[in-house]
């Protein structure tokens, strides 16, 4: 029997954007590389559950996709995740929508879904539509309410804007092809989400709240990579509570989602506690097959001890996120 899989960066389209003409018309270009996609998003049902099967993931913790929301809509999204949970508490946990372009009702909604809806924390995007990040102090009612909640945070990359495409990544010698890639899935998503969260730890947030818990997807985000070069230029930034190194050490988590390389893995091995690695897929993104290929590589590759690769698969998860994955395969 082998270890069961729990992922946790894996996505919908709530009913309630699917059903507007006028929704973000940004996922046109995900739709058109990806085949069936639309139908898989808008799944909470068996569609989504055959799939899982593919990849032998166990438990699914479901996210909605980046993009800006209301806070009606976020509400109603979550009310839809929470009666597909109902219908498979076996099989499915979620992660809060958040309209977080109104800080306070982003956490009170987190406290709701937490409390009433049993959500086991929120995904947000790293930014909102207009470019802002969560580094001022609008944003401590959010961050302080995840901490009493003991909830994580995952930090998801989300549409660049206009100004950041014009800027960074579009030019008369780039095709439109290349701006489009390299503004998200390609690259920009992922620089921007470490831009993030640097900048949270440069504005003092985990020193405000020092019980944070981060949740950061496709292998860090980039910042496994730079953390040695990080933590020593970072002290001239100002002074803080602990080191940057240290908050890496204690607040955040890291998952696979997405990138299915043993590189990156050997990278963040060195520098991050396997207990804060978490596997993951991006579904429908990506594809859980795919994943479970890649953690067939991994097994044969030897990197992690067999009480690793267990932590790995389902044990952070359930320990970060009070769940547990029963299901198996053969």
């Amino acid at each position: 029997m082998t270890s069961p899989l729990i992922t946790l960066e894996e996505h919908f389209l709530a009913a309630t954007f699917t059903d507007d003409p006028s929704g973000d018309d940004k996922y046109t270009e995900q739709l058109k590389h990806i085949p069936g996609l639309s139908e898989k998003l808008t799944d909470l049902d068996n569609i989504r559950i055959h799939h899982m099967d593919a990849g032998h993931v166990s438990f699914q913790v479901i996210s909605h996709c980046p993009g800006a929301k209301t806070v009606a809509q976020c509400r109603a999204a979550n009310d839809q995740l929470a009666h597909a949970i109902e219908k498979h508490p076996e099989r499915f946990a979620g992660f809060a929508a958040l309209d977080v372009s109104v800080p306070a009702a982003a956490a009170a909604e987190l406290r709701r879904c937490v409390t009433e809806l049993g959500f086991r924390g929120t995904l947000v995007d790293s930014h909102t539509p207009e470019g802002a990040y969560f580094d001022g102090p609008a944003y401590d009612v959010l961050w302080e309410a995840a901490q009493q909640l003991d909830v994580p945070i995952y930090i998801h990359p989300t549409w660049a804007t206009d100004e950041q495409i014009q800027l960074l990544y579009a030019g008369e010698t780039i095709p439109q092809a290349a701006t489009t890639s390299m503004s998200s899935s390609g690259f920009g998503w992922h620089a921007d989400v470490a831009t993030h969260f640097l900048r949270l730890f440069a504005a003092g947030v985990f020193d405000r709240f020092p019980k944070l818990k981060i949740i950061l997807g496709h292998f860090g985000e980039t910042l496994p990579f730079m953390v040695e070069r990080v933590g020593a230029l970072s002290k001239r930034w100002g002074t803080y509570t602990r080191d940057f190194r240290q908050v890496w050490r204690e607040n955040v988590w890291v998952t696979t989602s997405g990138v299915w390389g043993l590189a990156p893995m050997a990278c963040l091995l060195r520098n991050t506690s396997v207990r804060r690695i978490l596997y993951s897929v991006d579904y429908p993104f990506a594809k859980n097959e795919d994943g479970l290929t890649w953690w067939g590589e991994l097994v044969d590759s030897g990197l992690l001890s067999e009480d690793a690769l267990e932590l790995v698969a389902h044990g952070n998860a359930e320990e970060l996120l009070g769940v547990k994955a029963t299901h198996r395969y053969d």
